[in-house]
């Protein structure tokens, strides 16, 4: 599988601390053994390009079993006024006060890792989280925010944010019970970046039967999914002329993930020239469809960057070494701050609209090159590109659903739709106590 990896000379590889399943935190914020989550066992699937983005098709997985992670055991720890520093530190990371670390808790969402993630993860340290570069193993339970980054892992319930280094340039140590997990690739790993816009729901692969899926919506636990099949064929939607962006949502709301073959993602402007497959094409869930690009802010007017089916990234916010930050204190905890809680506001946090999922084939699991089992087809070659169709139009295969702050259990189901329309963001009741800005949910236990 062909991965593209930037290097520099001179430059140092991030250290990384690998976190197997099942294995204790050397300084956790919860006592695991308390039960407060469930990691599994699961295969870590191979990936193609080493970022990923939120709402990206099969990136995560889950189970019909509600154990996976324990939202309300959490939620009555850090609001026992015993945990109060173990609260503050724990807020701090967030940018959110402890007063709204319930609501917080009611917007993120449990799944299970389908493929090894690289994380900025926290220990709890004399009264500090002392963040870390961690490398999370496939199988283990993380709460993910309303953009689809993982916030929590949930065995200890460390809280996490984006990894900002290099993920070309890893080396990750396995210590402290962490022994080198079977099928450990240190190119096949992946770091999550955030969706373009806040979801409504998460399409998971069920990691006891990849042939079935299911649809979360976010907030929830499992009481309101809504089972697909995985081998459910899709065509292709026409995108020749919109933007990347645009694309982007329409193909991801088909069930179906994009690729690319630039070293960076293209920015959400570009204009899309050709895609292949063509439009029209059957696929399943979560194969990929190449984008080839033009034009954009930060793009290349002169034609942009070609298919050839790679669909690699890495590099990203290379500039950014994990070092700088290892051992911070967390004396600003529990302050608030105007992006508090914000999944995009974290600095450094890319959130273009692009994306590099993984791609599941009718059988469940992925493919060799992430590419179709099919024949490939040529590009398709479009008209000169329109203008982009009004911003409150969803790209998506099917028209989403109103908002609704949590949808009810026999809502019907959207085709694969994870994202909907960005709702308005309001002002928090009092400026000194900011709501986090994530979107809206509700928790469902």
């Amino acid at each position: 599988m062909p991965v593209l990896i930037l290097s520099g000379c001179g430059r140092d590889s991030h250290d990384v601390k690998a976190a197997a399943v099942g294995v204790p935190a050397l300084d956790p914020f919860f006592d695991e053994g308390q039960g407060l989550g469930h990691d599994k066992q699961a295969p870590s699937l191979p990936v193609r390009g080493n970022l990923q983005q939120g709402d990206a098709p099969g990136l995560y997985g889950g189970t019909r079993q509600p154990t996976i992670c324990d939202v309300e055991k959490l939620k009555k720890f850090l609001t026992d006024p015993a945990n109060h520093r173990k609260a503050q530190a724990w807020a701090g990371v967030f940018k959110i006060s402890t007063e709204h670390i319930p609501d917080f808790l009611d917007r993120l969402t449990p799944v299970l890792l389908r493929h090894d993630t690289l994380v900025k993860n926290h220990d709890y340290r004399s009264g500090t989280a002392v963040p870390y570069d961690s490398l999370l193993q496939a199988g283990i339970a993380v709460l993910v925010d309303q953009q689809g980054q993982p916030a929590v892992k949930c065995s200890c319930g460390n809280p996490l944010r984006p990894f900002k280094g290099d993920t070309g340039r890893i080396k990750v140590d396995f210590e402290h019970g962490n022994k080198e997990w079977p099928g450990y690739d240190e190119h096949e790993v992946t770091a999550v970046r955030p969706a373009a816009r806040p979801l409504r729901q998460l399409a998971l692969v069920d990691v006891a039967d990849p042939e079935r899926g299911f649809e979360r919506p976010v907030g929830t636990t499992g009481a309101h999914d809504t089972v697909f099949s995985t081998g459910e064929q899709h065509a292709v939607p026409d995108v020749i002329g919109l933007s990347f962006g645009a694309a982007s949502g329409r193909l991801s709301g088909a069930g179906l993930a994009v690729a690319y073959d630039s070293a960076e993602p293209p920015p959400d402007d570009a204009r899309v020239l050709a895609s292949d497959p063509v439009a029209g094409t059957p696929l399943t869930f979560g194969e990929y469809v190449t984008l080839r690009v033009a034009g954009g802010t930060s793009g290349d007017d002169s034609g942009g960057s070609s298919s050839s089916g790679s669909g690699s990234v890495g590099g990203q916010d290379s500039g950014s070494s994990s070092s700088s930050d290892q051992g911070s204190s967390s004396s600003d905890a529990g302050s608030p701050s105007s992006d508090a809680g914000s999944p995009s506001s974290d600095p450094g946090s890319p959130s273009s609209s692009s994306s590099s999922p993984s791609g599941v084939s009718s059988s469940g699991t992925a493919s060799d090159s992430g590419t179709p089992s099919r024949a490939a087809s040529p590009l398709a070659s479009g008209p000169p590109p329109p203008s982009d169709p009004p911003s409150s139009a969803y790209q998506g295969a099917s028209p989403a659903p109103p908002a609704s702050p949590d949808p009810p259990p026999d809502s019907p189901s959207v085709a694969h739709s994870a994202t909907g329309p960005s709702p308005s963001k309001t002002e928090p009741a009092a400026p000194s106590e900011p709501v986090p800005a994530d979107g809206t949910g509700s928790g469902t236990t």
